[in-house]
């Protein structure tokens, strides 16, 4: 297998900030009268901040302005962003460590993808940002997972072809993405959700380097 670099996801495969997403949309869905289960909120996982305000309106049928709705996000975002400065080093999975720096000492490329507008905030909070080749959020692509932007965008920046790469993703969306973009990937969570994927795991910590290795790459031709 001549794997070439590995793109990670951020929220669920290094760390979970997918609770303070939770907290901070459930707080804004109940000044609205709604009630955001923890179930629904699996839907927000890889989606971009607005149209997971457009689910979260849906369950009531709440018809606002665009005005209206950045509003609220950015509200959304303020509270998320008061969460998160409360992380550190402590918060990363345990795992991810020790395989970033087995990619490395292997000369593969790492980098991170992530729709999250506040992935640099994240990674400077747990100390991370010096270890990836490129960083890609939502704050530099138009199209958010399922659409394969993300990734292309960042094989490119690594001057890694697709079919060199490998995602490590914990959302569908992602896992579509990733396989949109002709790229191999490997799923964290639950095999039913995450079908499309070449692997799936139950947690970063199972996957080392010779696992990686033995997952054929997707075959561009």
């Amino acid at each position: 297998m001549d794997l070439q670099a590995c793109i990670f996801d951020l929220d669920g495969v290094i760390v979970d900030t997918a609770m303070y997403h939770y907290l901070a949309w459930k707080r804004l869905a109940a000044e609205l009268g709604i009630v955001l289960t923890e179930e629904y909120n699996e839907r927000l996982k890889g989606v971009s901040r607005f149209d997971s305000l457009n689910l979260i309106l849906a369950l009531k049928g709440i018809s606002l302005t665009d005005e209206e709705k950045n509003q609220l996000a950015e509200k959304k975002n303020k509270w998320f962003v008061d969460y998160i400065h409360s992380m550190t080093e402590k918060n990363i999975y345990p795992g991810v460590q020790p395989l970033i720096s087995d990619l490395k000492k292997a000369g593969i490329r790492t980098a991170l993808a992530s729709s999250s507008k506040n992935a640099f905030t994240v990674l400077r909070q747990l100390g991370m940002l010096h270890q990836f080749d490129a960083i890609v959020d939502g704050n530099m692509i138009i199209n958010t997972k399922p659409h394969p932007e993300i990734f292309t965008k960042t094989a490119g920046l690594l001057n890694v072809p697709p079919d060199k790469c490998l995602v490590i993703e914990d959302a569908a969306a992602g896992v579509e993405a990733a396989k949109a973009a002709g790229m191999s990937c490997v799923g964290i969570g639950d095999s039913a959700i995450l079908h499309q994927a070449d692997l799936v795991v139950s947690h970063v910590s199972e996957i080392s380097l010779e696992k990686l290795r033995s997952i054929k790459l997707t075959d561009k031709t």
